[in-house]
């Protein structure tokens, strides 16, 4: 690999995060450790500049030095990172055929996220075929777990012991967006407990007024939920149409998926 394949036709500005990258792909090559000098060489860059780099990113925790005395390599930060991008494309490409079978079934825009840490993440979006309404939601798009129909399917499935520490470490953030917002932990507990009894979680106008959405889990073959699949649309046009409408095609695309991932019934 040419020292400047990676860094030609870079923006302004980001030298560093451009070297830094170059040398990350360098060391992929080199499992046991590459020594200073020879990163030098093969990036075309002098070992202070390395050095200097390297020290970042082993503050980072990327790379580490290896066995041999001025040599470095990369760790196991760099897989787990990976992992999660595979699984985030190999999950899509499971679920798309699902969900944009609902999204034509049923005319409304459909959503697919997936749980990361204390939020959900929209991986996946399908804009409605009827109608005239979008959603301000967007690919990539942190949702709080508390006010979101797909955020409390994570909570309701997950770990019991989990709610408290969530609703008092996010104290700052559950605050009360409309007038519907569950902001009691108590009241919380009682809407979680429905939502495992009935199967789908409801976000009726709690993060914005006018749009509600209805949400169900999608296991894995280990019964656990690390995706949720909703339907949103006005609160208008869900009266109109009612609950029942939308939950059974939404439920069996998330069946399907399911069954995907490997859940036996």
């Amino acid at each position: 690999m040419k020292g400047n394949d990676l860094t030609k036709d870079k923006p302004q500005g980001s030298q560093s995060l451009f070297r830094g990258l170059q040398l990350l792909e360098i060391l992929s090559n080199y499992p046991n450790g590459c020594p200073l000098a020879l990163l030098s060489e093969l990036s075309q860059m002098n070992k202070s500049t390395v050095h200097r780099l390297l020290q970042g990113l082993h503050s980072c925790g990327y790379v580490k030095p290896a066995p041999a005395a001025g040599s470095y390599r990369l760790t196991t930060k760099l897989i787990a990172i990976g992992q999660k991008s595979l699984s985030s494309l190999n999950i899509i490409h499971v679920a798309a055929p699902h969900l944009e079978s609902l999204n034509i079934t049923t005319g409304e825009t459909v959503n697919f996220s997936s749980r990361e840490d204390d939020h959900a993440i929209l991986i996946y979006k399908l804009e409605p075929t009827t109608g005239m309404m979008r959603t301000r939601a967007y690919i990539g798009q942190h949702m709080p777990l508390y006010c979101s129909a797909m955020g409390k399917i994570y909570m309701a499935y997950g770990q019991s012991s989990y709610i408290e520490e969530y609703w008092h470490s996010h104290q700052d953030q559950i605050q009360q967006l409309t007038r519907n917002t569950i902001t009691n932990i108590e009241l919380m507990y009682k809407e979680l407990e429905l939502i495992k009894t009935q199967g789908f979680a409801m976000d009726k106008e709690e993060n914005e007024l006018g749009v509600s959405c209805i949400a169900v889990p999608v296991f894995d073959i280990h019964q656990r939920v690390s995706y949720s699949v909703s339907i949103s649309l006005s609160t208008a046009k869900l009266k109109q149409i009612g609950e029942k409408t939308l939950i059974k095609p939404l439920k069996e695309a998330a069946k399907s998926i399911s069954e995907e991932l490997g859940l036996t019934t």
